[in-house]
């Protein structure tokens, strides 16, 4: 594997997951010290050459995602003027990534502006992990010769459920129309059968009926989305789908953001697990929820790196897990 000429920077956002991603490709973080002034000024220093290397910075649109943004664009930017030949911005998970439309008057699409920051700032591509909109792709306006990428945790979460759940009885459920692509892809990829929830929301993450479309009496219902915020479209689904019959449910999700009262939540539903993977920091959360349990996904993103780095085609990734 050659790795020659790369290197790896992370923010503070989850230096956990950098360190292993560094780790699968056998190299350390590259040196820099970031810090915050007194006045809450992002401080960022570049601890060692990078003129004419291939950059990768790991942040994770998470935690306090204002600051950790501000930490990427300073970082990218510092990269940029110490002449860096090729800038990456690896995000996991994508800031701000449900602003994706002008979904009512004078509404702002604000992942429209975190694209263009990146590239303003100077990055020249982007690696990311289950984008909540794949239009997002879109909103970045680099030359062809670069390119967004956008990674699906899909061929991860096939793997979990041959591993963790009697694949014969079970159902792959999507909590909403909008997952309803996502919740196929899997199903069709495992040979099960697939239901949907249609949901009616009274406001923003408040939801008020759930309708469900197809069978799941007597089956193991897996619950497929993206993210899980607040978790209480997730547990009003397991509630729907146990009161027509499922014999247990567990929800198998990308994003664990987990906000708010999100573990009492989980804790109180009728989920018997929630299945994440770690493109968000999530210890605090297990320790306040046993029901969390856990996908790694640094080995995708490491490969994405090397394959990226190498001139390889990164379509392989889509879907299949590295080993």
């Amino acid at each position: 594997m050659s790795t020659n000429e790369i290197k790896i920077f992370t923010g503070n956002s989850h230096p956990e997951l950098a360190k292993k991603i560094a780790s699968r490709l056998g190299l350390e973080l590259s040196k820099a010290v970031v810090l915050e002034y007194s006045n809450q000024e992002t401080a960022i220093t570049i601890g060692e050459s990078v003129r004419d290397e291939d950059v990768f910075i790991i942040q994770s649109g998470c935690g306090a995602i204002n600051d950790n943004l501000m930490e990427l664009l300073i970082m990218i930017n510092a990269c940029k003027t110490a002449s860096a030949r090729r800038i990456t911005a690896v995000i996991p998970c994508f800031p701000y990534a449900r602003q994706d439309k002008k979904d009512k008057s004078r509404a702002p699409i604000t992942a429209k502006l975190v694209a263009n920051m990146l590239q303003t700032a100077g990055c020249t591509h982007v690696i990311t992990m289950d984008l909540h909109a794949s239009q997002i792709q879109g909103f970045f306006n680099v030359p062809v010769d670069k390119y967004d990428l956008s990674l699906y945790a899909e061929p991860s979460m096939i793997t979990y459920i041959k591993e963790h759940i009697d694949g014969k009885n079970a159902v792959i459920v999507s909590p909403d129309a909008g997952g309803a692509k996502r919740a196929t892809a899997i199903a069709d990829r495992l040979d099960l059968e697939f239901a949907l929830i249609h949901k009616e929301r009274k406001r923003a993450n408040e939801v008020s009926r759930m309708v469900l479309v197809g069978e799941v009496a007597n089956r193991v219902a897996i619950l497929v989305d993206d993210m899980a915020d607040t978790c209480g479209t997730l547990a009003l689904a397991a509630k729907t789908v146990k009161s027509h019959g499922a014999i247990e449910v567990l929800a198998i999700v990308t994003h664990g953001i987990l906000s708010g009262r999100a573990c009492e939540i989980i804790n109180e539903s009728e989920l018997s697990k929630l299945v994440v993977t770690n493109t968000i920091p999530f210890e605090d959360k297990k320790k306040r929820c046993n029901k969390i349990e856990s996908i790694d996904i640094s080995p995708i993103l490491a490969e994405a790196i090397r394959r990226t780095h190498n001139g390889e085609s990164v379509s392989y990734l889509f879907g299949n897990a590295p080993v």
